[in-house]
């Protein structure tokens, strides 16, 4: 986050959503430290999901692979509107992304102006076929804060490795309609991030990922660690540099997590995730929706987040993380810095 996307961030932050953010860590701190389940206040952030269609079939990506075990389908302005209504007094950061391509949903833009009429800081991942020049133009319009461009790679063949089906020149095209009608309008957003999904086949583009960027007049390069779904056994997409890996080989040739997975998660305590279908999930690790904690289209969000079934799900978070099956290949370590 440089100095201009901090101070936009910042306009976004109320004296209100500040008193329950302390409320959020401390409780965390204290259940933490102690083991014992203790928490208070509400989400500081959430996740929205407008669809799970998307153009491209990606090979770790569900929605890539159309291989859901949920409903697919898209998300509907009034129930967007109905989760905002009651979120918008303590949620700070919105991320309308989860599973498919944001700009397949004709109320994709309409929603964010929704929540950035709410004072709520708007992010979403895109893999930019759909930035038309009219789509890019009411893109910086509908006030979205900060745009997530998906490029794995500087050339096409790179490129098509992972994003199968996809064209390394519709994504430069669609950053450079975005990046004219930043200046043509003047405007300070979205703040746009190349994000560069490390695996074997790019990783020594990274250098000239960064040059591509400062070329267009991007903001900001971030390099994501892969996940790999049957990672025991090696995959072809892990990369060669360990940095660029979440993974380690073992003596015995199999592979496992770099990182130790903790008895705690911020996530549970400060943030969730909301399906197309109004349902209410821990984080955006359970794809298929095997933790389904609640449904905002017959309760209340205040009642499903302190729930039985979240309450029960913290606590297995505290006393022993790596026997939930979404939390297995989970870690802190998916970013690594250009």
């Amino acid at each position: 986050m440089n100095w201009r996307d901090g101070q936009n961030f910042l306009r976004k932050v109320t004296i209100k959503k500040v008193f329950n953010a302390a409320k959020v860590f401390l409780s965390y701190k204290i259940s933490k430290t102690t083991g014992k389940l203790f928490h208070k206040g509400l989400p500081i952030s959430i996740s929205i999901e407008p669809t799970t269609s998307c153009n491209l079939r990606c090979p770790e990506c569900p929605s890539g692979l159309r291989s859901f075990t949920r409903p697919t389908g898209m998300l509907n302005l009034t129930l967007f509107r109905k989760i905002i209504d009651q979120m918008k007094d303590h949620v700070i950061y919105l991320t309308l992304y989860f599973q498919g391509e944001p700009y397949l949903n004709p109320d994709f833009l309409n929603m964010v102006k929704y929540a950035s009429s709410n004072k709520i800081y708007t992010s979403t991942s895109t893999n930019a076929h759909y930035l038309s020049d009219e789509s890019a133009k009411k893109t910086v319009e509908s006030g979205l804060d900060r745009l997530i461009i998906s490029i794995d790679g500087t050339t096409q063949e790179v490129y098509e490795v992972y994003r199968k089906g996809g064209k390394l020149d519709k994504v430069i095209e669609g950053t450079e309609k975005i990046l004219k009608w930043k200046k043509a309008l003047k405007s300070s957003t979205p703040h746009i991030i190349f994000q560069f999904l490390v695996v074997k086949a790019n990783e020594d583009q990274v250098e000239e990922v960064n040059k591509l960027a400062g070329i267009l007049g991007v903001d900001e390069v971030v390099l994501k660690t892969a996940q790999i779904y049957d990672y025991e056994n090696g995959s072809e997409l892990i990369p060669e540099k360990d940095k660029y890996s979440r993974y380690k080989q073992t003596n015995n040739g199999k592979w496992v997590l770099k990182n130790k997975l903790e008895n705690s998660c911020w996530k549970m305590w400060q943030s969730c995730v909301f399906t197309w279908d109004g349902k209410v999930l821990p984080c955006c690790f359970d794809k298929d929706g095997q933790f389904q904690l609640g449904d905002m289209k017959t309760d209340a969000f205040d009642s499903i987040w302190n729930n039985d079934k979240y309450k029960a799900f913290r606590k297995s978070i505290l006393n022993s993380r790596k026997e939930i099956e979404i939390c297995k290949n989970c870690t802190e370590g998916t970013k690594v810095w250009a």
